[in-house]
């Protein structure tokens, strides 16, 4: 009684026992899997979290797993739980949040040195869930997003550093060309006019504005307008005179339009009413009969 027939473990087979006397036990070799219930862990910076994993093992020899130890699955599961709260005990949240790939490892290869006395193989342990107390997780929110909101503004400042300089270099190329300055207003301009609309403002360079205003008209241009505000244009008389008119009259008109692109005011006309000649009030550019 209480030992193990001659010959270990059976295979699948048919097998003859004796009743009353003869006990079976039948053992899974496959694979099982099971959860480890959520435990409540304190960590090593004194954060109290809720984790849970799940163990995959199977039982390699049956005889060591009878014999040895009573109720094998049991003791497995059992284990799984006290591994998992002595291991995220040593651990920072971080580092329990970080490295899940690592903390199941180290379960793994603790169970698997644990079990082996009673013929059991851990496989694979892994780390399912960690939950976080709901004022602990609005504080790690906070935190992060305060986080994120400092590295956005150091990229917006690295951004703006640089544009600067862009913009700096930039406006020396353009000092240094007067061309450059032109064809800027150029392309400002043809870009105001690309857009509709309903008021356009131009600007004129000073350096035009001076050009025009210190402008001097030559002598030449002088002495034929004097030459030609000297004549004089009679109306009336013979038909000779009325030819002479014309042509007079035709002669003051480029005159007049020479002297306007020269910025000279045009002279007083003469014109004669009732055989006596009188200057009007207001110079005009036509002369009259009366």
């Amino acid at each position: 009684l209480g030992r193990i027939l001659p010959g270990g473990a059976k295979g699948p087979g048919l097998f003859f026992t004796v009743p009353c006397l003869d006990m079976i036990r039948k053992v899974d070799l496959r694979t099982v899997t099971f959860d480890v219930p959520p435990q409540e862990v304190l960590t090593k910076d004194s954060v109290t979290v809720a984790v849970d994993a799940v163990v995959y093992y199977r039982i390699y020899n049956p005889v060591v797993a009878i014999t040895n130890v009573e109720d094998a699955d049991r003791s497995t599961r059992l284990l799984a739980a006290t591994t998992l709260r002595n291991v995220l005990g040593t651990k920072n949240l971080s580092d329990i949040l970080s490295e899940r790939d690592s903390i199941s490892g180290m379960m793994q290869t603790m169970l698997d040195e644990a079990t082996d006395p009673w013929g059991v193989k851990v496989e694979r342990v892994e780390v399912k869930d960690v939950r976080l107390p709901v004022q602990l997780q609005r504080a790690m929110a906070a935190e992060a997003e305060a986080a994120r909101e400092a590295r956005a503004k150091v990229i917006a400042a690295r951004g703006e550093q640089k544009a600067s300089q862009a913009l700096k270099e930039a406006a020396d190329v353009i000092n240094e060309s007067p061309f450059a300055i032109q064809l800027r207003y150029l392309q400002t301009l043809s870009t105001i006019s690309a857009e509709k609309n309903s008021t356009i403002i131009f600007p004129l360079p000073v350096d035009m504005l001076t050009q025009f205003m210190h402008r001097k008209p030559s002598s030449t241009s002088i002495s034929a307008i004097h030459s030609s505000t000297a004549s004089a244009v009679e109306l009336g008389g013979s038909g000779e005179g009325g030819g002479n008119n014309s042509s007079d009259s035709s002669h003051g008109r480029a005159s007049a339009s020479e002297r306007q692109g020269l910025g000279v005011p045009p002279p007083a006309r003469r014109f004669q009413v009732g055989g006596a000649s009188s200057t009007p009030p207001s110079a005009t550019n036509e002369a009259f009969a009366v």
